[in-house]
């Protein structure tokens, strides 16, 4: 076995500046739509790709798989939003297995309304602290880092 190859100082204050962020960043994401919408993040999660596919109609299965959650989360979610008319549940028509979720008019209504205000918090707090420049840098490191990670998952299959 190999001695780690710790962080040194500098990346070790990136990769804790890093995890803050991502931590304080949903927690900012969660409350502004709780706040200005009464949705939750989970409930945006979903209802946002819902509203982008053709019908606003999904296969839970490439639901679960657009927002990377197991079965069981995606289950309770949509359940807890079909509670509140957000969205409904379809049998499939090509696998008796399968199921659909659906959104509802009261669903869309939901997404479209929030969807602005949430699209403000995000250019607000990740966007408008970097220039043009800083922007265009960020985007080409996250690709970077992006391909080393998914290169690693595909090793692992």
């Amino acid at each position: 076995m190999t001695e780690p190859q710790w962080l040194n100082a500098e990346e070790a204050d990136v990769w804790a500046k890093y995890r803050r962020l991502r931590r304080d960043l949903h927690k900012a994401q969660e409350q502004q739509l709780l706040r200005d919408s009464g949705l939750s993040a989970a409930d945006y999660a979903l209802l946002a790709p819902l509203s982008e596919a053709p019908e606003g109609l999904l296969r839970a299965r490439d639901l679960g798989a657009e927002v990377d959650w197991e079965r069981s989360r995606l289950s309770h979610q949509v359940s807890r939003m079909e509670k509140r008319g957000l969205v409904t549940r379809e049998a499939c028509a090509d696998d008796a297995r399968g199921s659909m979720v659906r959104l509802t008019p009261a669903g869309r209504k939901a997404i479209e309304e929030a969807a602005p205000r949430h699209a403000q918090t995000v250019r607000r707090l990740f966007f408008d602290p970097l220039d043009a420049e800083e922007v265009r840098l960020l985007g080409q490191f996250l690709d970077r880092i992006l391909a080393a990670v998914e290169a690693e998952a595909g090793e692992s299959l």
